[in-house]
């Protein structure tokens, strides 16, 4: 595996897989790897020739009152994770690389973003557009590979590709859980014994609207209901948005007719977890 943090060094070391021919991953993350990003970088490995794990804590995609300051870190773990798991190319780029002095450029979009969390977190996803296309041009990836956690990221990346006519496939990957069903995340590491507990929560709720809905349950609000009560009983757990939407679009729906994405943010103590799953196809 190799390592890289000057861009142009990358793009040097990948003219010779463009001229090969060779299908090239990008698994973008922001470090601190778990097994919901190794599940990502398997699955870039076994249908691509090369694989290349970036990462970087993108400053643009944090709000002022936000954990960027504390996000967790920690490259030489993460390297050795990169390496076992059979990736060609790390690229841990630093904030100067990425977004030099009289850096202006930003990619944003409307209508997809303003509801969940792009409506709580100002911002957010023009940071994450912005470095994400940032990186598809700098790696020409062929695939890019995201987990359904962040499924209103995967949406939104989605529409951007298709908008700006970025010539790379994106894939989806399935939510990777603890045995307890706690969505595996960087933050969780923030959590103490008794939030770990309460953030449980969580998937709790997502298990009665999964159950409502399959029982035949058709009104959004009946079902959110239901959720809100099961994470009101957790004193340490605070509501930052409970929906159920358009997996497409991200708009509230009041009556499901075919798919919906239920989704959820919720502050455990002070630290901002978020969950959903799917009902029908995206």
């Amino acid at each position: 595996m190799k390592i890289f943090k000057d861009i142009k060094e990358l793009q040097k070391e990948l003219v010779p897989y463009e001229k090969q021919g060779l299908s090239v991953a990008l698994v973008p993350t922001m470090g601190y790897l778990h097994e919901g990003h190794l599940s990502l970088i398997k699955a870039a490995r076994s249908e691509n020739d090369k694989v290349i794990v970036s990462i970087f804590v993108n400053p643009m995609q944090f709000g002022a009152n936000e954990d960027l300051d504390k996000y967790p870190r920690d490259l030489k773990r993460d390297s050795k994770l990169c390496e076992e798991n059979g990736v060609d190319i790390l690229f841990c780029p630093t904030v100067e690389q990425m977004y030099p002095q009289n850096f202006s450029s930003y990619v944003d979009m409307d209508n997809i973003t303003n509801n969940l969390c792009g409506a709580s977190r100002q911002g957010h996803f023009r940071g994450v557009c912005t470095v994400l296309t940032k990186l598809f041009n700098i790696t020409k990836a062929n695939k890019a590979y995201f987990g359904q956690k962040d499924a209103q990221q995967c949406a939104v990346v989605k529409q951007m590709v298709r908008d700006l006519n970025i010539n790379i496939d994106i894939i989806i990957c399935p939510i990777v859980r603890e045995d307890d069903n706690l969505a595996k995340s960087s933050r969780n590491v923030y959590l103490n014994d008794d939030e770990r507990k309460a953030a449980l929560c969580l998937s709790k709720a997502l298990f009665i609207a999964k159950t409502m809905l399959d029982n035949g349950e058709k009104y959004s609000q009946k079902i959110k209901d239901a959720m809100i009560k099961e994470i009101q009983k957790e004193k340490l757990a605070r509501i930052d948005y409970v929906s159920l939407v358009n997996p497409h679009t991200m708009q509230d729906l009041d009556e499901i007719k075919d798919e919906v994405l239920v989704a959820l943010a919720v502050f455990i103590g002070k630290t901002r977890l978020i969950d959903n799953f799917l009902k029908g196809c995206i």
